[in-house]
């Protein structure tokens, strides 16, 4: 049986890309928020957000973190981060810069959101415990087949890591 996991991404940057993802069908994501949907969530500010994030999580057993040219810069994936990992839920990061947007143009790679959080009172950066990885392939194509071969692998490992903190 495939793992649940929620899937955390910077919609608006790379909503195209992290579809592809979530549909290899190796994992069981959590189901796409519609753009009408997220409005709504939206208009109830941030503790709507929260409750919605904190809704998001329940049952899942790893947050995969979808790492695009912004990701690292978005407020509510750092939220999603914190608070999987504080959940004591797997974190892994994907990046999926290489993957072909609805345009055909790949992006560039991003920074490392794992760099934006600490843990054990902000002496060690939770990027030096979680992994971030960065599929190869010569195209969209390989970088796909790559994500698709390893990333159940990839959540076992997360989840293995987790447990070990």
């Amino acid at each position: 049986m495939a793992r649940r996991v929620f899937f955390s991404f910077y919609y608006k940057g790379d909503g195209w890309r992290a579809s592809q993802v979530r549909n290899i069908g190796a994992l069981d994501g959590n189901a796409p928020c519609s753009d009408n949907d997220w409005e709504q969530v939206k208009k109830g500010g941030a503790k709507a957000i929260e409750r919605w994030i904190a809704e998001q999580l329940v049952g899942r057993s790893c947050t995969v973190v979808l790492v695009g040219e912004e990701t690292a810069k978005r407020k509510w994936v750092i939220h999603e981060i914190e608070e999987s990992w504080n959940a004591k839920k797997g974190v892994v990061g994907i990046r999926i810069h290489n993957l072909k947007n609805r345009n055909g143009n790949s992006g560039a790679s991003g920074e490392n959101p794992f760099d934006k959080l600490t843990i054990q009172n902000g002496a060690k950066k939770l990027s030096s415990i979680v992994k971030l990885y960065n599929p190869f392939g010569w195209s969209s194509a390989g970088v796909y087949e790559n994500i698709k071969d390893n990333i159940a692998g990839w959540v076992e490992e997360a989840i293995t890591i987790r447990n070990g903190y």
